[in-house]
């Protein structure tokens, strides 16, 4: 929950004041006044109502790891966290939009409060889970998405972002559009969504593997025990370099492994977040 550095006269009760004289008597505290003698005026704490922006990467290396019958891959993870935060952000009556990318923006929907649009923002990502051929080769251009989103988020707002981070341009490009959500404003939580175990341990059994990009269905055949640690290095000098720039912008990271319960993901950052307002 968020506060208003204003006061008006809503749910909340923040403090009293003074009664001037000549002002409305609606909000006096006539059981004060018996008790002092004297006229206080009630004051409230007025909510605020947040805009808040969930972008999903729903490029096919989102797919990983691939399997019909289980709910493991990032992309499936992703829209259990995102539902979990419309459900929550409407709670407490801010205003949600979803904005579904790959190499273009396939879904946007303005931040609204309603709950119509909420239904049909709990479709759009239902769809999600539905499997056909439309859902593979489909790339990654998360830098030029992001660069155009910023620019169609006219209003300051709370912006999260659920994707693996894997653009197959120079990282920069990607950094730099992260800073341009910033530099309109925007608040940025950025949950990098990846399968830890196979992705940066690179744990694999030592005999050769079939390695499909699911974006661009190339195929290379190898044993991962041949280049597992200039993998690991290569993969941890990109991490360090992507939160050490979250850092400098004041972009919120959050580490989000679709090994662990999405709860396990979502539950400490919100505490922590808490405890900042």
């Amino acid at each position: 929950m968020h506060k208003s550095p204003f006061h008006g006269f809503s749910v909340e009760f923040a403090e009293h004041r003074i009664y001037n004289t000549g002002e409305s008597t609606k909000h006096i505290d006539w059981k004060l006044y018996g008790r002092t003698d004297k006229l206080f005026v009630k004051r409230f704490e007025e909510e605020t109502n947040l805009r808040s922006h969930i972008l999903v990467d729903i490029s096919s290396s989102m797919l990983f790891p691939f399997n019909e019958k289980k709910i493991t891959n990032k992309l499936q993870f992703s829209v259990y966290c995102a539902a979990a935060l419309i459900y929550m952000l409407r709670k407490q009556r801010d205003a949600v939009g979803v904005t579904l990318f790959s190499d273009s923006v396939e879904f946007h929907s303005a931040a609204k409060m309603s709950l119509i649009h909420a239904r049909m923002l709990y479709h759009e990502l239902e769809k999600l889970f539905t499997w056909d051929d439309s859902k593979f080769n489909k790339k990654t251009q998360a830098s030029l998405m992001l660069h155009q989103i910023a620019d169609n988020i006219h209003k300051r707002s709370l912006v999260i972002i659920f994707s693996d981070m894997m653009d197959g341009e120079d990282p920069e490009n990607l950094f730099s559009a992260l800073q341009h959500l910033r530099y309109n404003k925007h608040e940025v939580i950025l949950f990098h969504v990846t399968d830890r175990r196979h992705e940066e341990k690179f744990e694999y059994s030592n005999r050769p593997y079939k390695f499909i990009d699911m974006e661009t269905g190339d195929e290379v055949k190898f044993n991962p025990n041949d280049i597992r640690d200039s993998y690991i290095d290569a993969m941890q000098k990109y991490q360090n370099e992507l939160k050490l720039r979250c850092g400098q912008y004041d972009i919120d990271i959050v580490e989000a492994d679709v090994n662990a319960d999405f709860k396990n993901v979502l539950l400490p950052y919100l505490i922590k977040r808490s405890k900042l307002y």
